[in-house]
């Protein structure tokens, strides 16, 4: 094999778990008994990733390898946003999942217990540029403000329980327990979200339980966004009876949520949210801490360089 060019390795742990570490070790058994050239840096916290992400840029390193997961990847994403296009064109980022959410490293195949597999994927360096989502909307100061996303935007009652999940994972230590306790807050706790809502020349103003804007799986609610289509996947989900809500559950977990009778799907380019009012906002599964009332989310095709399986 040809000696590849040496990686720039950005490990996010997980937090409020233990163990952790024990990942990283069987990581790095992998690289070292293929003879990877790396260098690694650890981040300590969520608002680290972006400081190394720019170190690591900056340093001039080529292949940047987030060991972590959507909101690591969204951080990172982010980060890259900001170089110019000369700068991003030249590097290529890949996963190697290690989060609570991993969905985006899913769509692909990657997967957290398969280090060996991620690691034999990634020397092969196989680059697809993909799109990107982007969220536009006005600051406080009242200037033109983008953030970015890989995975999807969550607007109402599934990022409530996205966070509760995340929450929960971090308490419990696991994945399932975590998922039902989820269920159940689901069943007890569901609320209606005025929203307005323009999509494709079409306007939805009345209240919702969910909305999913996809550029890949959307935690199983965009179940057929690919991000090299150009387009957004979209799912409204208005309030349904409890029977109904646990058939979408059951749909959800099964990957046929769009056969929901209270499912509503788009696929389009751009839609401008109008009103989005006492409303929790998830961007690759991480809160987004000061939503604006009103914004647009579109997709940017083919932006970033990313390392895909074979």
């Amino acid at each position: 094999m040809a000696e590849v060019e040496r990686w720039g390795i950005l490990y996010c742990p997980k937090k409020g778990l233990g163990r952790h570490r024990q990942h990283w070790m069987r990581i790095q058994q992998e690289l070292d008994s293929r003879g990877v050239l790396y260098d690694m840096v650890q981040s300590e916290a969520a608002d680290s990733v972006e400081r190394l992400m720019t170190m690591l840029i900056r340093n001039g390193y080529k292949t940047i390898i987030i060991v972590g997961g959507d909101s690591a990847l969204n951080d990172a994403v982010n980060c890259l946003m900001r170089e110019d296009e000369e700068v991003r064109n030249r590097i290529s980022l890949g996963v190697i999942p290690n989060g609570l959410l991993n969905d985006f490293a899913r769509f692909w195949g990657f997967t957290e217990r398969e280090d060996a597999q991620s690691v034999e994927w990634l020397l092969k360096q196989r680059v697809r540029k993909v799109d990107l989502g982007c969220i536009t909307f006005k600051d406080e100061e009242g200037h033109d403000t983008c953030l970015y996303f890989l995975n999807c935007v969550n607007m109402g009652l599934i990022a409530d329980i996205m966070n509760l999940r995340r929450q929960a994972r971090q308490m419990l230590g696991s994945v399932k327990l975590a998922f039902l306790s989820s269920l159940v807050v689901m069943i007890f706790h569901r609320h209606d979200y005025k929203m307005r809502i323009d999509i494709n020349s079409e306007i939805i103003d009345r209240k919702v339980m969910t909305v999913c804007v996809g550029n890949a799986l959307g935690y199983g609610q965009t179940p057929n966004a690919v991000p090299y289509s150009g387009m957004l996947d979209v799912s409204v989900v208005y309030n349904s009876s409890v029977k109904q809500l646990l058939n979408g559950l059951w749909l959800l977990v099964t990957g046929r949520l769009l056969n929901h009778r209270s499912v509503h799907p788009y696929r389009a380019r751009k839609l401008n949210v109008d009103e989005a009012k006492k409303i929790r906002i998830g961007i690759d599964g991480r809160l987004w801490e000061s939503p604006a009332e009103s914004f647009s989310i579109h997709v940017l095709p083919e932006k970033i360089n990313f390392l895909i399986p074979d």
